[in-house]
């Protein structure tokens, strides 16, 4: 419990008032959000969307499960806005695979099986259940809006512990008969950052859930410090958590992959 709240609870007690003020608190001691209008929170969204870097780089300790496997490896991402994401990955200190994502392309070297994978960038998809485009895997590295569009409209959800914006009316959500994507915004409760991003594809039952548990200010950019992604689909329910470090922004990097001419395609 806060200092504030104890501090709120004893005034209303001296004043018997506690009953009146207790309704002001869920069971769990939350307290009731003030109210905000749904345009100053898509100004924020506006606002974080545009907060992007040239360049961003960071050494990243990831955490992957899914439902048949579980692993543990060091990952360094260097990302080139719309152009390149380069990463590393690395075992035990030893770097195994480098892959490199374009804009329309993945091409993945596995230094541990000596093969590598040549792409469209749709084996995102083919492989993991999830439709990301190039320019969402930067938004989600930088912990940008996925898929904001200043075209749409976007609309509140009325939860008084929670400010959250969405793709889509709540009646909406509920009937989905036309199998839309449906995307939330979740913020802080300064209404300064987003919290959360919820995606459901009732198409392909698909339900992603991205928590930036905490960030990290580096001038002007406000960039992931810890986040975690969960997917749910019914191929697969898989479970990342990155811890970032040493990240620099706006410092060029060298983006090299190498094929040795001995590599055969992964099967």
């Amino acid at each position: 419990m806060t200092r504030f709240i104890k501090q709120l609870l004893v005034v209303c007690f001296g004043a018997s008032l506690l009953t009146s003020c207790a309704k002001k608190l869920t069971d769990g001691g939350q307290e009731k959000l003030p109210k905000v209008k749904a345009t100053e929170l898509v100004a924020v969204l506006d606002s974080i969307s545009k907060l992007q870097p040239k360049y961003f780089y960071s050494k990243v300790s990831t955490r992957y499960q899914d439902t048949t496997r579980s692993n543990s490896f060091k990952t360094s991402i260097r990302l080139t806005q719309d152009s390149a994401v380069h990463t590393i990955i690395s075992f035990a200190g030893i770097p195994l695979i480098t892959a490199l994502v374009t804009t329309d392309s993945v091409l993945i070297s596995n230094k541990k099986d000596k093969c590598f994978i040549r792409q469209p960038l749709s084996y995102v998809k083919e492989n993991f259940g999830v439709d990301f485009d190039y320019d969402n895997i930067e938004e989600l590295i930088l912990g940008l809006p996925l898929d904001y569009d200043t075209t749409q409209k976007y609309f509140q959800i009325h939860d008084p512990y929670n400010y959250i914006l969405s793709s889509h009316k709540e009646r909406e959500i509920k009937r989905n008969e036309d199998d839309e994507v449906v995307l939330k915004y979740f913020f802080t409760n300064d209404i300064k950052q987003l919290r959360a991003i919820e995606i459901e594809s009732p198409m392909d039952t698909t339900k992603i859930t991205i928590n930036y548990v905490t960030r990290e200010q580096i001038g002007a950019y406000s960039v992931p410090k810890n986040l975690n992604v969960e997917i749910r689909s019914p191929r697969n329910h898989i479970f990342i958590d990155m811890e970032y470090e040493k990240t620099e922004v706006d410092v060029p990097k060298e983006m090299i992959i190498i094929i040795p001419e001995s590599y055969e395609k992964c099967e």
